[in-house]
């Protein structure tokens, strides 16, 4: 494609470092697209220092005009190059390209939503006592480090990177190894915004886990922003605790939708259909668990199953394809095993297979009944679902909290007080009404339980980049 090498940006300079290039590969053809220079733990090192000085050293943290006229700046750019950096995304990460544009579109909704926010954080002011004053001050929390997953490297980089930029911080991020080509045109676009300081922005590309690692412990780092799964969530968490950083992670997901006797079923399969197999189903807040009535469950099982196959599975790049391909051969061959897991553990109502060539799966569904296994239990982040039953109201809330994760899930019924009392019973940071994968700058997303700590998008999206100060003085002392 004659890509340039996907390069590293430390204090406002493109830098190769020394370890030998990496290949970028295709998951849709194999082929590779271009190289990227892996990082070290001592060029993380070198960014967060260069963050930590330009935190102390400028007038970036409190200037909110200045920052939100960044963010503009960025989210134009991100426009401008919209289309290339789709592109990049069906090339990288195997995705259709619908999806890929509506990644890119959603980053910069991100980042003007943000860019808004910038200019009014706001602290308060209370009298204790006559004359007694405190000032509760919402300051920028220092260096931010952001940890983004391959899964979707637009939007999972700037709805991290735009608070934390908001808020006054100053970054340095780690993108995912698989899609660094990506990154590096993303990063063109942030860095060509003539209001954004240097050393405001770092960026290192990842080696194995090494970088990761070096940011998490840096002493110059005060703030940790990862997605990705729960077991490198709680990792994250340990090797952050010697040095008593603030931690943001959203983690994994098992999303249960409960389909009532009362539904419209042909809505439900369609919003099911979408909201399952959109990336593959390599989102975690895809619908992975179909709670249905007993008593519609031939009904919906019936249409559920045409719906799934009628998905066309194929490159992103082919406007008839309706799901791309998984990331990368070794999760083809993952999600593979699963497949016959659950026809060992359950039913299997379609068996997926895989294309010709590439990372391709085609969707499967399987009906199962134990709540203790792992097919229920464990994220699978794959075209995989299961299919469950209930009784009653009792056992669709049971059901649906029965696994540790809480980050969405999603109530179809036509009958709005059951579906709310259902919504207010499941135990999670996010609950759809007759629709499922509804995502927005403006609305607060986040997890219970082993899906995370803290909340992203929305005002709240700013409080992990946040600190308060409480400055009290007395009447008559000044």
């Amino acid at each position: 494609m004659g890509l340039e090498p996907a390069r590293h940006y430390i204090a406002g300079d493109w830098v190769a470092g020394d370890s030998p290039m990496g290949d970028s590969v295709n998951p849709a053809t194999y082929e590779t697209l271009g190289r990227f220079h892996p990082g070290s733990a001592a060029l993380a090192e070198e960014a967060a220092r260069v963050a930590r000085e330009t935190f102390f050293g400028t007038a970036w943290a409190q200037s909110p005009r200045l920052r939100a006229q960044a963010l503009f700046e960025i989210a134009d750019r991100l426009e401008a190059a919209k289309d290339e950096i789709a592109d990049l995304v069906v090339l990288e990460n195997g995705k259709i390209r619908a999806e890929a544009i509506g990644e890119t579109m959603g980053a910069i909704s991100e980042t003007r939503y943000y860019a808004g926010l910038a200019r009014n954080i706001r602290g308060t002011m209370q009298e204790t006592a006559p004359g007694n004053m405190s000032l509760f001050h919402r300051e920028p929390a220092g260096v931010a480090a952001i940890i983004v997953p391959w899964n979707a490297p637009v939007t999972l980089l700037m709805r991290s990177l735009a608070p934390a930029l908001a808020a006054g911080c100053t970054c340095v991020i780690k993108p995912a190894q698989q899609t660094p080509l990506v990154h590096a045109r993303i990063m063109e676009a942030i860095v060509s915004a003539p209001s954004l300081p240097k050393g405001v922005v770092n960026s290192v590309n990842e080696n194995g886990i090494a970088v990761g690692q070096a940011l998490v412990a840096s002493p110059h780092v005060d703030v940790i922003s990862f997605t990705g799964s729960s077991r490198t969530g709680s990792a994250i968490m340990a090797a952050a605790a010697p040095t008593l950083k603030k931690v943001g992670l959203e983690l994994g997901g098992k999303a249960p939708a409960v389909i009532y006797d009362d539904a419209d079923l042909d809505l439900a399969v369609k919003e099911l259909t979408h909201g399952a197999l959109a990336m593959a189903g390599q989102i975690c807040v895809a619908a992975a668990r179909f709670l249905v009535h007993k008593p519609i469950q031939a009904a919906f099982e019936e249409k559920i199953v045409a719906a799934f196959r009628a998905v066309r599975t194929g490159p992103g790049n082919d406007p008839a394809s309706q799901m791309g391909s998984l990331i990368d051969a070794d999760n083809q061959r993952r999600v593979q095993r699963l497949i016959e897991q659950a026809g060992d553990e359950g039913e299997l109502l379609l068996k997926g297979a895989p294309l010709n060539q590439g990372a391709f799966l085609t969707p499967s569904l399987f009906r199962i009944d134990d709540l203790r296994s792992p097919l229920v239990q464990e994220e699978l982040f794959g075209p995989i679902v299961s299919v469950e039953t209930f009784e009653d109201e009792a056992e669709a809330v049971a059901k649906a909290n029965a696994v540790t994760y809480g980050l969405a899930a999603s109530v179809f019924s036509r009958d709005l007080n059951r579906a709310t009392r259902t919504a207010r019973a499941i135990r999670s940071g996010t609950v759809w009404l007759n629709s499922h994968l509804r995502l927005f700058a403006e609305g607060e997303t986040g997890g219970y339980g082993r899906s995370g700590l803290g909340r992203l998008h929305g005002p709240e999206g700013l409080h992990d980049f946040l600190e308060t100060k409480h400055i009290y003085y007395e009447a008559g002392t000044i």
